[in-house]
This record gives structure tokens, sequence and C-alpha cells, in this order.
């Protein structure tokens, strides 16, 4: 008899998941839930602040969200709830529509994480996940890596304890501190350095310890035993206690209007953030990862959230590596991270009220720290200079230019260079190799000879509107570098596709051809693009026996052959 649950589980890979867990699943997952609890309550207020939000939302944002991804979401370890780059989208988002009311930036910030989820969701459901592939990994690479450096001198007014302007540019920011250096707390700094020294220290002697909850306590009894906040220590101050209340976003069509970039690009941003992490901890069951339904369920968890006061979620990479060496196996370890926190809320926030905004400060500095990425800058100076040029424009231009602008640049950047790249295709000379019916690359190939009488060039590249006119220019360059030809032969093995005007630049190259009476052979065509010579009639008038499957077919047979070669049908 089938299950009663059978129609549930396509849109709730949770039951999947359990339904092959045994007691020694449960018992990690448990496991799991409790140690990334313990990491996501000062990680989550630490990210509020960064977002200029009270830390309690933070908290509300570890609640619903996360238990809604639990139940939709298909990796089984990734650990869903505030993250500092989102964190910072939203700073900047809000920051440039509100008025500065806490009040407004509450309801805006809920407005945004609508948002958010509407369009996740909606890709979702439309099977759109392939979107986040126009973010290449350079790009996310170079902003990623600014976004760290923003997100670290934001933290100087709490490290340092002085009064700073809010700013995404780094220039500005140092410019403000440098102009009040006579305001600096010594207390603070001091505060600030030892956070910073405790939680560098335990990440490298003791990984294992609950690093950012050690630094709570310890800053929360430093400031409560010493009255440090007496003493020109900014303190968080009274935190409510009880769960988040059911309240509606702010529903204003002009903020809207004004949050929809910002909101398009924590969507793709976000996304791209999870599921890369998603992929990198899913321990060899890659297939179980369903793209699109990971859109559903971040959208899902940022729409739910949006009306208990939380602010956007993604998945975060340090949070999934803690959940996924303690043992998670299902999406249980996030209902039981969701609860822990919402037991934090009910019974535990008072014990917050002493806790220093330097030690918060210190957590993100560290947090982020990792983001800084040298390694892939020095990996594509080996594989990919004009890649490393992408991640260092982008790095640059969030840097100097913000936010929104720096990750844009990067993408509008990415797409010219694609652009440009395939406009301009790869083209081979070829020869035979001695002694077989081998064709290769004679600059790569210097034993390759060349027949006599015969060009045959490789194309690299589908033939699109982008590229067929540099495509004609270089073939007729080819020939006239040549000199007595009596037949031109193209392997098309690397051409995928060709479109309307490839076909009419193949027309041209062939009227080019009859008059200057040499023979046109197209080696290796594809499927697709066989049928769209078929269909637009140049099958025909290069004649069917010129379609050949090898370039030595077309050689010999040119050479050596008063008839038509073997026909070879080609896949």
């Amino acid at each position: 008899m089938p299950s009663p649950l059978a129609p549930l589980r396509p849109r709730l890979p949770l039951l999947d998941q359990l339904r092959d867990a045994d007691a020694a699943s449960l018992r990690g997952d448990l496991v799991a839930g409790l140690s990334t609890a313990v990491m996501l309550v000062p990680q989550a207020m630490a990210y509020a602040m960064l977002a200029g939000l009270p830390p309690i939302v933070g908290l509300y944002a570890s609640t619903l969200p996360v238990a809604v991804y639990a139940l939709l979401g298909t990796s089984r370890q990734l650990a869903v709830g505030p993250v500092a780059m989102v964190s910072l989208l939203v700073a900047s988002g809000v920051g440039a529509v509100s008025s500065g009311d806490p009040g407004e930036v509450l309801g805006l910030a809920a407005l945004l994480a609508l948002m958010v989820g509407v369009l996740q969701a909606g890709m979702g459901f439309a099977r759109l996940g392939f979107l986040v592939k126009f973010l290449s990994h350079p790009v996310i690479a170079g902003f990623t890596s600014a976004a760290a450096l923003i997100i670290g001198l934001s933290q100087l007014q709490h490290l340092l304890g002085l009064d700073l302007p809010r700013s995404q540019l780094p220039h500005e920011i140092l410019l403000a501190a440098a102009s009040r250096m006579d305001g600096i707390e010594p207390l603070t700094v001091a505060l600030s350095a030892a956070s910073l020294a405790l939680l560098v220290g335990l990440k490298r002697l003791a990984p294992r310890v609950p690093r950012f909850l050690v630094v709570v306590v310890l800053g929360s009894l430093a400031a409560w035993g010493l009255g440090l906040d007496a003493r020109g220590v900014a303190v968080v101050g009274e935190v409510p206690g009880g769960l988040p209340g059911l309240a509606l976003p702010t529903l204003d069509l002009e903020a809207a209007r004004g949050l929809l970039p910002m909101a398009l690009t924590i969507a793709l941003v976000g996304f791209m953030e999870s599921i890369s992490v998603a992929k990198a901890f899913a321990r060899g069951r890659r297939d179980g990862l369903d793209a699109d339904q990971e859109l559903v369920a971040l959208g899902s968890a940022n729409v739910v959230g949006a009306f208990f006061q939380a602010y956007p979620v993604t998945g975060g990479f340090s949070r999934t590596a803690v959940n996924a060496q303690a043992g998670a196996r299902t999406g249980l370890a996030g209902l039981v991270t969701a609860g822990a926190v919402v037991l934090t809320l009910l019974f535990l926030t008072p014990l917050f009220a002493s806790l220093p905004k330097a030690v918060l400060a210190a957590i993100i500095v560290s947090a982020v720290a990792g983001l800084v990425d040298l390694e892939e800058a020095r990996h594509l100076w080996r594989v990919s200079r004009p890649d490393l040029g992408l991640m260092a424009l982008t790095f640059v231009a969030t840097l100097g230019l913000g936010i929104e602008e720096g990750i844009l640049t990067g993408v509008l950047a990415s797409l010219a260079w694609f652009v440009w790249r395939t406009s301009r295709p790869h083209v081979a000379i070829l020869g035979r190799l001695p002694g077989g019916t081998v064709y290769r690359n004679v600059e790569r190939y210097p034993e390759a000879v060349r027949d006599t009488g015969v060009l045959s060039l490789r194309v690299d590249a589908p033939l699109y509107f982008a590229n067929t006119a540099f495509l004609l220019d270089t073939v007729l360059e080819a020939l006239d570098e040549a000199g007595e030809v009596e037949a031109l032969v193209l392997d098309c093995k690397g051409i995928g596709s060709i479109d309307a005007q490839g076909l009419d630049t193949l027309g041209e190259l062939l009227d080019e051809l009859r008059e200057r009476e040499v023979d046109l052979w197209l080696a290796g065509v594809r499927g697709p693009v066989r049928d769209a010579l078929r269909a637009s009639g140049l099958a025909e008038r290069i004649g069917e026996e010129r379609l050949v499957e090898r370039v030595h077919e077309a050689v010999d047979a040119r050479l050596y052959d008063d008839g038509p070669c073997l026909r070879v049908v080609i896949r």
C-alpha cells in the first residue's frame, strides 16, 4: 500500500532522507544540529549587526527560515542562516532607500527578504537555476575578496570604539577613521585585540572547540564583571526574549523598486554561494542535489522569514563544515539547529545584554578573513590570465564603485570577454602526421606535412552571428597565403552549432571559392549542423559526396581518386 506521504516526497526531500535513516544517522543529526547552533547563535547576532539590524534579528532569521530549508532542501549538510556576504548586501540595499529610522529599516529588511524569496522560488519553479552560471567563478572570487575587505573595514567603528559614518567604500571608511583617531577607546581596542587573538588561537590549536561561543561567553563575563559598559565599551544592551511574531513586511512600491537590483543580486549571489557549498560537502552524492529545488527551498525560507521579522538568508561555508564534520546525515540536523535557537530566544537572551559589540565585530572579522581568495588569484595566474583580469577588475570595481556596481561590472565584463573570445574563434592549419591518416595543427606538430594543392583548416567554435565575419576573413587570408590551392577542407568537428548568419557566410565562402576554382570539402560535420546545411540547401550546393567524416578522406579523394570518396553517415 502506498505511503500517505508519497505525494509529498517530490517537494519534501527530507521525507526521502529520513526513509533511509537509521539510529546512527539520527544521533549524528542531533549532535550536528546542536554543534551548528552553538556556532550559529553568536554568528547570527554578529551578522545582523553587520546588516545594520539589531542582533536579535539574526536569531529570528535562524529559526523558521532554517526549518523551512531543512524540509525543502536537497542538501543533507548545508547549514542555512545569516551570512556575512548577504548581510553586507542587505546593509547596502536597505541603507540606500531608508531614512535611518530603526522601525523602517526592520520593515525594509523584511521586504528585501520577501523579494529575494519570491525571485528565488520563482526561478526554481521556472527551472531557471542555470542563470546562476552567468556569475563566473573569477567574478565571484573577486567580488567576495573585495567584500571581505569592506566587511572587515566596516567593523572598525566597533573594534576601535569610534563613531564612523556607514559606507561601503573602503577609502571613505579609512579617511573617516584617520580623522577621528583621537576618539579611540583603549579598553575597546584591548578587548577587540584579545578577542581576535583568542579566535585565531582556538582555530589553530583547538579547532573542535566552539570558539565563537567561547569568545562570546568570556567577553560578556569580562564586560559584566569589570563594568566595561560604564567605562566606554559599547555593549549589545537589552535583547528582547521570546519568539518573533507574525508581522507584514513594509509594502511600499517605491521602496520595492529601489530594492529590486539588490534583491536580484542577493538572489543570485546567495544561491551561487549556497549551491557551491552544498556541492563541496555532498560527499559523492552530488546527483542528489537539485539546483532548481534548492532555489525553491531557499526562496521559501526567505519568504517565510519575511513574515517573522527576519532578513535574507542562504547557506554558509563555515557552519556547513561544522554540520558535516559533526555527522549531519539528513535535513533533520537543520530542524535541531532551529529548535536550539528557539530555546535560546525563549530562555537565554538576557545573557547577551552585557555582550560587547567589539566581540561581535571580532567574530565578523575572523569569519570573513578567509574570503580573501589569494589562492584563487595564484591559480588563475598559472592557468588563465584573462580570468585573473576579470577577478582583478571585479575586485577593484567593488572597492572603488560599490557593491552593486562592482558585481555588475564583473558580470558585464565576463560576458563581454565571452563574446569577444567566441567572435574570434581559433582556426588551425592542419597537416598529416607521417605514416598515418591523422591531421594535426602544424604549429603544435612541426612534423605534420601539409598536402600539396590542399588547404586543411580546423574551426574550433560554433558559427554564429558574432564570429562569421572574422571566420570568413581568416579563411580567405589563409587561402591567399597558401598560394596554389585546388581544394579547401574544413574540419568541422569543433562546430557544435550554426545559426542563420553562419549558413549565409558559409554560402558566401562557397561562392568565393567557386570564383577561385577551389573545391570545398567539409569533414566531421555534426548531426545538428548537417541538418541545418540540408534545410538551407547548402548541403546540395556543396555536394553530399563532399561531406565526409575525416579530413584524410577528403584529401585522398581530391588528390588520388577521380570519383567521390566513401560517404559516411555522421552522427
